[in-house]
């Protein structure tokens, strides 16, 4: 079955605001699917709707608003001016218009056990996807007071107090229905858990397709953030392998990764062209290889950088020798997460799962086609599909650049519409690369790839609203920390 985390339901959420989605009309849709379900159980003359602060008990509220002719309450744990959403905040004022009965419990003596006892379903409207850590007080009570009742209990997306993604918790409502939204959640399905998730009813609540497709800004939510008590190499160490054909190529690359985020970035270059590239800027660290060109020989050199990075970024400035071909494929066999682009994709052979690692690869239009040996479709739909068919059957995760980006890990596909003509100007696919790198090392391979394909495009067209075609792969850069901005 398939499923969605919370990280990715809170991504598809921002997206949904980008189309044009309002929380507000999710809200309704979800609250209507749960009162749906409620009206679909032999016995429900009376209704306790057990709500929180944030937006699971805005659903509540709209349940509740929704079961007209039923003899409503609404227990809300916590005071009005404590919720935490203004969607929430605006269904909770709505409800109180209506006249439903809103029972505000500041402590555990205001949870009444004839509330429980006194009704023939309960809806579980205290924790959304988004619960974390220790359950307190008078949450924890009212959670073992569901559980004691012998109401008929629908939860609202997960049983309260459940991990939604699997993990273990401390404790959870126990729930005849679920009303899950979208998709299920992964602890939903897990089949330790099933006594507390009972039957699983999964609500359409209105989200369009495009949410998911087409990559967003909720996207780029999925690889931001970085802790307080972060140290040096935690936001991921960046190993750029690339020149001797060319110098200013890794240079980009590597550049890239530093503004997206990277803390360490070495850049792995031949002898011929390791002091231009360290002369780009003082924040790269450059190791100089023995030959002009990428060799065999410089293996052993290469394998303990390997070692000590998350992430290898390959083939930009390489040069397509047999060589170096033979190099690049002897690299990506000690690699564990790795982005092949340029040069570095005409060494690749079929299938690329032979290789041993994590692979992504940033092909154009014109070296995919080299790449499977056969034209690329026009239709949108047939393009995905070729993508998404080489990707499965290679195991690795295509990003294919084109004025519309095709990224698929050969199960979810991704349509990126960023970018602008502009961008056909030399280095921008370097840029790319350096920006999936950075991404790669701390997150999967699919949300490195369809992230960084936004934020390189969202990049250049901030560069394009200012200057025009007049725009170069440096520009797009510099406003790399603006496209990440939410």
């Amino acid at each position: 079955m398939r499923t969605i985390t919370s990280r990715q339901m809170d991504a598809l959420d921002t997206n949904c605001e980008q189309l044009g989605l309002i929380p507000l009309q999710l809200m309704e849709n979800a609250g209507s699917a749960v009162s749906a379900e409620v009206m679909n159980l032999p016995t429900r003359e009376r209704v306790l709707v057990v709500a929180g602060r944030g937006n699971n008990g805005g659903d509540g509220f709209v349940a509740a608003r929704h079961l007209i002719g039923y003899e409503v309450t609404v227990l809300l744990l916590g005071k009005s001016d404590e919720i935490k959403t203004p969607e929430a905040a605006r269904n909770l004022s709505i409800l109180k218009r209506t006249g439903i009965p809103v029972i505000e419990v500041k402590d555990v003596s205001g949870l009444k056990p004839e509330y429980f006892s006194e009704c023939d379903v309960i809806v579980d409207a205290l924790f959304g996807t988004g619960i974390k850590g220790h359950i307190r007080e008078p949450e924890n009570t009212a959670i073992d007071l569901i559980n004691d009742s012998k109401a008929k209990v629908v939860s609202v997306d997960i049983p309260s107090g459940m991990d939604p993604d699997g993990g273990q918790f401390e404790k959870a409502v126990h729930a005849d229905v679920t009303t899950t939204f979208y998709l299920p959640k992964p602890g939903l399905i897990k089949v330790d858990n099933q006594e507390f998730v009972g039957e699983i009813a999964v609500a359409d609540i209105g989200i369009p397709p495009d949410a998911e497709t087409v990559v967003g800004v909720g996207d780029v939510k999925l690889v931001r953030g970085r802790g307080h008590d972060s140290h040096k190499g935690d936001g991921g160490r960046v190993l750029v392998i690339g020149g001797g054909a060319y110098s200013g190529a890794p240079a980009l690359a590597a550049m890239a990764a530093l503004r997206t985020g990277a803390d360490i970035v070495t850049v792995a270059a031949p002898k011929s062209v390791s002091k231009i590239i360290a002369s780009f800027s003082p924040n790269l660290i450059v190791r100089k290889l023995s030959e002009k060109r990428l060799h065999q020989k410089d293996i052993p050199v290469l394998e303990e950088l390997i070692k000590v990075h998350d992430v290898v970024v390959i083939g930009m400035g390489l040069g397509r020798d047999d060589k170096t071909a033979a190099a690049v494929r002897d690299i990506l066999r000690l690699c564990d997460k790795v982005v092949v682009d340029a040069d570095a994709l005409y060494a690749l052979e079929k299938p690329l799962d032979q290789y041993g690692c994590n692979m992504i690869i940033t092909p154009h239009a014109g070296e995919f086609k080299n790449l499977i040996g056969e034209d690329i479709p026009v239709d949108r739909e047939a393009r995905i599909g070729l993508v998404n068919r080489f990707s499965r059957e290679n195991g690795v995760v295509t990003l294919m650049k084109s004025p519309e980006d095709i990224i698929s890990d050969g199960q979810a596909n991704r349509v990126n519409l960023t970018g602008n003509p502009g961008m056909t100007v030399g280095g921008t696919g370097d840029v790319l690369a350096g920006i999936t790198g950075a991404l790669f090392a701390g997150y999967t391979g699919i949300e490195a790839a369809a992230a960084a394909a936004y934020i390189c495009g969202r990049s250049g067209d901030i560069v394009y609203d200012e200057l025009g075609l007049g725009l170069t792969a440096t520009d797009v850069i510099d406003k790399i920390p603006a496209a990440m901005k939410i």
